[in-house]
This record gives C-alpha cells, structure tokens and sequence, in this order.
C-alpha cells in the first residue's frame, strides 16, 4: 500500500506582534486560541497557535510574534499562501467582514474557484475560499458564528526555486494526485478533508528572504508514531536529509527542506492540544514543556503581554 499523508498538519509563520497577531487570528477571523507556549529554541519568543475548537490537524497555524522585527519578502522557498475554507455561501459576509476590519481585499479565481485574497497585519497572505467537504467548525468569537465560521485549512500555495522537484515530491513522495493544471499552477489532491488540495507556482521563483510575514515551514500529517517512523526511512532511504524525531509535546516532528527550497516537516496527529490543560481552557495559560517549568518567572517576564479579545467593531 502506498504510503500517503492526508494533508497540511499545520502551517508555521513569523509575525510581528502578538497582541495584534491575536487581534487577526481570534479578533477578526475568528479562530480559537489553542495553545499559548514558547518556541522550545528560543525561549524568548512565543510560540502561538489557532485553530478550530480542539486544534485539529489540518486546522493550526502557529506563529512566532517577535515585535520589531524585520520584514520578510515572499517568495521561491516559501508557502506564498495560505489558504483557508469557508462554508458555502459565506464568501459574501467574509468580504463585507474583512472590508468592515479595514482589511484590504481582492477577489481571484483559480481552478473554477473564487477566493478572497488579502493579507494579514504583519503582511503574511492569506485567502478564503468556498469548500463543501470538511466538518463544520462549532466555535463561534466575537461576529463571527459557528455556521459562518473557518472550517481550516483549504490548502496552501507553494512557491519553489524548482518546481519540477516540489512537484514530483508532492505526487511520488507524499502520494498526493495531480488533478489540473490551469496557467502558472498544477493543483494536488490528497486524501483529507481538509488542508488537501496544493497548488505550486509552476514557474521558477527567485527565493523569498525569511521575516515577519513569512511563513518559516509547511507541516504534513502522519496519523501515528508508526506511520511518522515509516515516513523517516522512506524520506532518509530517498537521499533526504531528515532531522531526528523531535518531541513538540503535542506532535513529535521531523523536518527536511526540499529541492525546491521550502522546509517541510511531518507532524503526527496526536497526542494533540487537550495533553496538558482542559479542553474547554486550551490557550488560556502560558504551557511550558517540564524542562523550561523551572524559568517560567524569567520567561513571563520576558514576554510581550497580550489578550484574546473582542474588537471594538463588534462591540458596536
């Protein structure tokens, strides 16, 4: 049996601000703050993540917010978007929502679909689109309704310094279907319901520089441990270079960057987000890993305070 990953895991990204991160993510886009750690190498820095009410795989994106820090440029190497599914028919009440926000939005099409494309407060671009499949989301914040609200992930836009060989990762490696082509893109599909339909820049890309609004890596899904450690040989066995099994707490990782230039990662599904706070309070507290347990008045002391919060516009 062909070994294949059901989609995008989670999605990594650097950003300025984590109050103003936040503000986007829950504030205007409605996601749920799931988990509210630091980044494990480099305690310094949050490490922050969004997505549906239990953080499901094919739902998270994470950030690192570091204020201050430089601009990043999209490009080759890189995710150039973002991709994000909405429940059909709430593509009008997305655009008049982000316009209300200030948000600046333009309508593209790309294989049949409309999607709204924009950009969020530290530049990283991002697009809705309508999608049947997938479950509902049955969180709700602030204007936004659960029947209204972000399924997850509807996939992601790769921009490679050698598309041929993303490409041919995609198909041969990963097990993803080839399902169009249409101008500069070729659409892949795989099995999940949702973060499972990729599109890539056909044509060659200058390679992007790394920054706020850049996003850092792409994470695909293995449904175990057994499942990751198959995924390790198989990518070893084929001259990649893959880091060792790396405990995340609420994944164990591995990463490699592929010939096209963009850091890859697979990412187990659980043990998820619910491992070491409740369910109804994840990303409530500050959750360090056991070794850091001990710094953790240095660590909150040296972190930018931020809330989760509902904006002025919908409190009108």
């Amino acid at each position: 049996m062909t070994q294949r990953t059901a989609g995008i895991h989670h999605i990594t990204a650097f950003v300025d601000s984590a109050q103003e991160t936040t503000d986007f993510y829950a504030g205007i886009l409605g996601l749920r703050l799931v988990k509210k750690t630091i980044n494990f190498d480099a305690p310094e820095v949050y490490h922050l993540y969004f997505g549906n009410e239990a953080g499901s795989p094919g739902t998270i994106i994470t950030f690192f917010p570091s204020p201050g820090s430089r601009k990043g440029r999209v490009g080759g190497g890189q995710v150039g978007i973002t991709t994000y599914a909405i429940p059909d028919g709430t593509l009008d009440f997305w655009e008049a929502r982000l316009r209300r926000f200030g948000v600046s939005v333009e309508k593209r099409e790309r294989f049949g679909e409309t999607v709204l494309h924009f950009r969020d407060n530290s530049g990283l671009i991002l697009e809705l689109v309508e999608r049947a499949e997938g479950p509902a989301s049955t969180w709700s914040f602030g204007g936004v309704p659960a029947d209204k609200a972000i399924k997850g992930f509807g996939g992601a836009v790769l921009y490679s310094v050698a598309p041929e060989k993303t490409s041919h990762l995609l198909e041969h490696v990963l097990g993803m279907e080839k399902i169009g082509q249409e101008g500069s893109y070729a659409r892949y599909k795989t099995t999940g319901e949702l973060g499972n339909i990729i599109d890539i820049n056909i044509n060659p890309m200058e390679y992007g520089a790394g920054g706020a609004g850049t996003v850092h890596h792409i994470a695909w899904r293995a449904k175990d441990d057994e499942d990751h450690a198959a995924w390790r040989t198989k990518l070893s066995g084929l001259g990649y270079h893959v880091t060792p099994f790396v405990d995340r707490q609420y994944f164990n990782a591995i990463y490699f960057r592929e010939e096209g230039g963009i850091m890859f990662e697979i990412a187990t599904d659980p043990p998820g987000f619910a491992r070491d706070e409740p369910a109804d309070m994840l990303g409530e507290k500050l959750m360090l890993p056991d070794w850091y347990e001990k710094h953790r008045a240095l660590i909150e002391a040296n972190l930018e305070p931020f809330e989760v919060r509902v904006l002025e516009e919908d409190r009108e």
